[in-house]
């Protein structure tokens, strides 16, 4: 029981983790288009 609960938990660290990911690469492409599309 108290193994399912560990690996539960660290799969939602992982996720976490992964999203976490995704949103900073989103952000670095965002502020890189928005200089892009301000320098125009």
């Amino acid at each position: 029981m108290m193994d399912r609960m560990m690996d539960g938990v660290g799969w939602m660290m992982g996720g976490m983790t992964v999203i976490w990911i995704l949103v900073l690469v989103a952000l670095v492409l965002g502020v890189a288009a928005l200089i892009k599309y301000l320098r125009t």
